[in-house]
């Protein structure tokens, strides 16, 4: 667990093992959330870097529109 300080401009730094550990980079986009007194940053990520994430997932499964 890392701690930062907020800056005047109420700025951080992301810790140097938390930028390498999620390949995060300077200019980056982040989405920020407040969620149940936390503040969530999450890296936006180009869509092609999606492409084949659901590769592995089953399809087999029965959906609503088949049962009718």
């Amino acid at each position: 667990m890392e701690i930062v300080t907020i800056s005047p401009k109420y700025q951080i730094v992301i810790p140097k093992a938390v930028r390498q550990l999620l390949g995060i980079r300077a200019g980056q986009k982040m989405t920020v959330i407040a969620y149940d007194n936390r503040i969530v940053l999450i890296p936006s990520r180009p869509i092609q870097e999606a492409r084949g994430l659901l590769r592995e997932m089953d399809t087999s499964i029965e959906r609503e529109e088949d049962r009718v």
